[in-house]
């Protein structure tokens, strides 16, 4: 049997981090059998669809590298389809019209909870044979006895009693199907082999499995898995953080280490932390899917990052800070090459190597108020136009040994290195901590470390007059 996965989200936003891990799930489980993954748009919520999260889902979806392999289907464009199976099911018996009022339901489940009965509809017009009116819903006829069992491939068997569910509406008044008569449909229709998608969904499984015996289609096969919780055990949510994916990547995470991170999160191959894509194609399964919510780290995201930052090509390093630069209107003509060679190191985002450059690439606003009362007294003017008049005499800048321009200065003026190279330093970057004095210079060039150095003279012989 080939096996055939889909993702299929609602355009109502943007990617989120729980459907963008259950794409992957999918993605990699086809892939690992050398099966089909698909993508399907459920745009039948006409009120808060938008072309713009169609966009933003695609985007996504390009950005971690999920191809899916044949043309993208619509659900607003099937519509005669989910009609055609709905008249079926009326047809046969298996479907009925019903014209209870909002108003009558609320009653219902009211009455229901008062008795300390499951709210639920109760089937009242189930038997009446109603006909079709503008305010008529069409619902399904679940049936009575029995119970529907499946084999999820995260959570195990289940078995529900069909007398545990009531009978849903699967078309509604304007005769717009419903999520959980669509869905079956088009799994059907597409040849779906196995459906991976979140626990929230299990409830509509037996519901779906109904209808599928209902149509005569062969059932799928289901994975569940579990939610992304954030740090305080609570349901992922705008306030843990960015939520979305694409605000990944204008963070300045990287694809790959967004999608390593994901299928770390709730699938683990023993110990191993760090995954290329074909890697997880290998090693995925459903059987090493979590059972148990996952928490997101976002400590742990950032580490992930800084290993594949470390990892990669400089060039595209490159690339990317230019992005960076270009989205905070910086301009510069510094070699962005040694930047990225100065602190990919340490950087955990690419917007963290942006900024720890920028004092390289912007005019310097002012120094770090506790270093410069440490590093700015008496006898730093002195060091600072020994300097400057050093910097002066060199003809060649990028050939010169600039650490020991400083060293010589400090052998000249008799002091510790730190008389010298604090004040220095600071001068330079604005900053008590930093790359070597001698690597920031070679960097910013002859004439921009001079004017550096200027300012801070000035600096410092304007507070000493004070």
């Amino acid at each position: 049997m080939k096996i055939i996965t889909r993702f299929a989200p609602s355009p109502t936003g943007y990617l989120h981090v729980g459907g963008a891990r259950t794409a992957l799930f999918s993605y990699l489980f086809a892939r690992h059998h050398g099966g089909q993954f698909e993508l399907r748009i459920e745009d039948t919520d006409t009120e808060r669809s938008t072309q713009a999260s169609v966009d933003a889902i695609f985007e996504g979806m390009n950005w971690l590298g999920l191809e899916h392999d044949s043309e993208v289907k619509y659900q607003s464009k099937n519509l005669a389809r989910y009609h055609e199976q709905i008249n079926k099911l009326l047809s046969e018996g298996k479907a009925y019209y019903c014209d209870c009022s909002k108003e009558e339901l609320d009653e219902m489940r009211e009455a229901q909870k008062a008795n300390g009965e499951k709210p639920r509809y109760d089937g009242r017009n189930r038997d009446k044979g109603l006909v079709k009116t503008e305010e008529t819903v069409i619902r399904f006829k679940t049936p009575l006895t029995g119970e529907v069992t499946f084999d999820d491939h995260v959570r195990g068997s289940i078995t529900v009693a069909n007398d545990e569910l009531d009978d849903l509406v699967i078309a509604r008044a304007d005769g717009m199907p419903t999520y959980n008569f669509s869905v079956v449909v088009d799994d059907a229709d597409m040849g779906i082999t196995h459906v991976v998608r979140g626990d929230d969904h299990i409830n509509n499984t037996p519901r779906q499995i109904n209808i599928y015996h209902a149509l005569g289609f062969p059932v799928p096969e289901f994975a569940h898995v579990p939610m992304i919780l954030g740090d305080d055990g609570a349901r992922l949510s705008k306030r843990h953080g960015a939520v979305s994916v694409m605000q990944y990547a204008e963070d300045g995470y990287l694809p790959e280490a967004v999608l390593n991170y994901l299928v770390r999160l709730g699938w683990s191959n023993g110990d191993q932390e760090l995954f290329s894509k074909e890697e997880m194609v290998e090693l995925f399964t459903l059987k090493g899917v979590n059972k148990a919510p996952s928490a997101f780290n976002t400590t742990k995201l950032k580490w992930i990052n800084q290993q594949y930052i470390q990892q990669a090509n400089n060039e595209r390093l490159v690339e990317l800070l230019k992005d960076r630069l270009a989205a905070l209107n910086i301009e510069t003509d510094i070699d962005l090459h040694q930047v990225v060679e100065l602190f990919k190191e340490r950087a955990q985002t690419i917007n963290e190597l942006a900024d720890m450059g920028l004092f390289l690439m912007q005019d310097l606003t002012g120094y770090d108020e506790k270093a410069e009362k440490k590093a700015f007294k008496a006898g730093s003017d002195t060091a600072l136009q020994a300097i400057i008049d050093k910097c002066e005499a060199v003809t060649d800048w990028q050939g010169a040994d600039l650490h020991q321009l400083i060293a010589d200065v400090v052998e000249e003026l008799e002091v510790g290195f730190g008389k010298v190279g604090m004040p220095a330093r600071l001068a330079l970057s604005g900053q008590a901590q930093g790359p070597a004095n001698d690597v920031i210079m070679k960097i910013l060039g002859q004439k921009e470390s001079i004017k550096r150095f200027q300012a801070a003279l000035d600096y410092v012989k304007a507070k000493l007059a004070e």
